[in-house]
């Protein structure tokens, strides 16, 4: 009898593991295909034959390249919420976490280059094009909110919780991030490894501190009957 009798055969993969590999494989294919010619320039042929298959994988499984393409912008970004939400996890109690938020975005500058040229191209190109503009707005709102939840933690460390919407500072934390990306692809020089985290630093500093401007000083009376009626001063205290 062959050894190999009694061993069980291979399993199958489903067909929602086949559609996901073909997806993550189409996926590859175009960030390598695009950061080589560009969005334009990468056809919907060559970025499936790079993933070693027919364009009819491209339309069953994206519709279009640029929806295609929209899926990627949403999943980098995905990843690096998801790597900015491990840092601040793994920080010990009491350590601020943003100085390693910043050497986040170095590292996403230097081992990946490519990606923000492309993401500047594709963002001309939606812009002529509403329609895929509302689409990849609605596809980003998922990383947006799970960077919100990481403001809200940031926010409560920089004891600023409350001070300020954390969907405003998602959008601002990510307005920064991306800016500055673009900017050290162009200069590096100007954007060393700690800027983001200093910037995000400043940020918090500034809400805190316009929270606490805000406060009225303990002890102290916010009198706006009379600032609505300065005659109301005047009168006998009965009379008011």
């Amino acid at each position: 009898m062959s050894p190999d009798a009694d061993r069980p055969a291979p399993r199958r993969p489903t067909r929602a593991e086949t559609k996901a590999r073909t997806r993550r494989l189409l996926l590859d294919a175009a960030a390598r295909t695009c950061a080589r010619k560009g969005f334009a320039g990468a056809s919907v042929e060559e970025i499936a034959e790079a993933a070693g298959f027919s364009i009819g994988a491209v339309y069953s499984n994206f519709g279009s390249k640029d929806r295609l393409f929209v899926a990627l912008l949403k999943e980098r970004a995905s990843e690096q919420v998801s790597r900015a939400t491990k840092i601040v996890a793994d920080a010990q109690a009491g350590d601020d976490p943003v100085p390693a938020l910043g050497r986040l975005l170095a590292n996403a500058a230097d081992k990946d280059p490519d990606f923000a040229p492309l993401q500047a191209e594709f963002w001309l190109y939606a812009v002529r094009n509403p329609p895929l503009m509302e689409t990849l707005a609605e596809e980003l709102r998922g990383p947006r909110a799970a960077l919100e939840d990481l403001m809200v933690k940031a926010l409560e460390h920089n004891g600023a919780r409350g001070a300020a919407p954390a969907d405003a500072v998602a959008t601002i934390a990510m307005a920064l991030f991306q800016g500055l990306l673009r900017q050290r692809r162009i200069d590096p020089a100007s954007v060393p490894d700690d800027l983001l985290g200093q910037a995000m630093q400043w940020l918090f500093a500034g809400i805190a501190a316009g929270d606490t401007a805000g406060a009225p000083e303990p002890g102290s009376t916010d009198d706006t009957s009379a600032a609505a009626d300065p005659a109301a001063a005047d009168r006998p205290e009965e009379n008011r």
